[in-house]
């Protein structure tokens, strides 16, 4: 079994959390303060408590110090709990603290109190969606601070050449680390791996130069 990791709050973000990292063959502890929803996920996971997690008292009894990550995914309904959760994980000397926010303002408040990483979903899928919306010819990006990941359909005028006569990296200042063809990844293609019409072309580079290659289907 891997690294161990406690999820507090089993909401649709921390149910997520908690299946895929099971899946994934790691030790899971999932707590929620409703019993039905602990119910609802006992099986697909180690272990599954219902405990209030701004209880320092229950915490402790959970051994929460003990875990390697703490994802706190409280939601909306609750950002006065999450804030406290997060601040009682820290107190316990929890080695890595994941916490999610619902605006800026709650986010800088969970960095103070000792959320070493904050996500906000729902502004991640917002961007994603927009970024589908105003170039549908991109599958999906990923922001990378500097650089963007992004999956892009195969330009028709690369269809039927190589990656090495296509140049692609000197001529579009984009990394090509993998296609896509039926259904199967191919990563770290060759240099004469010819592209077909119906590829997907995993890419890396410059937010501007991904878009500009996908202007271009």
């Amino acid at each position: 079994m891997g690294r161990e990791y406690l999820v507090i709050g089993a909401g649709q973000l921390g149910r997520s959390v908690a299946e895929n990292l099971t899946r994934l063959e790691q030790s899971v502890l999932v707590v929620d303060i409703q019993q039905k929803i602990i119910e609802s996920i006992a099986d697909e996971v180690d272990a599954a408590v219902a405990a209030d997690a701004t209880d320092e008292a229950a915490l402790v009894e959970l051994k929460a110090a003990s875990v390697t990550t703490a994802i706190v995914t409280i939601g909306a309904e609750a950002v006065e709990a999450s804030i406290l959760a997060t601040a009682l994980l820290k107190q316990l000397g929890v080695p890595r603290i994941i916490a999610r926010a619902t605006n800026p303002l709650h986010a800088r408040v969970l960095h103070s109190v000792g959320a070493d990483e904050v996500i906000a979903p729902e502004e991640e899928l917002g961007r994603r969606l927009a970024i589908r919306l105003a170039h549908p010819t991109i599958k999906d990006q990923l922001d990378l601070g500097s650089a963007s990941l992004a999956e892009v359909r195969v330009p028709e005028r690369f269809a039927g050449r190589s990656l090495k006569e296509l140049n692609i990296r000197q001529r579009y200042n984009v990394t090509v680390i993998g296609i896509q063809r039926g259904g199967q990844i191919m990563p770290n293609p060759r240099a004469e791996e010819k592209l077909d019409g119906s590829d997907v072309l995993l890419i890396i580079g410059t937010t501007d130069a991904v878009q500009a290659v996908a202007d271009m289907v």
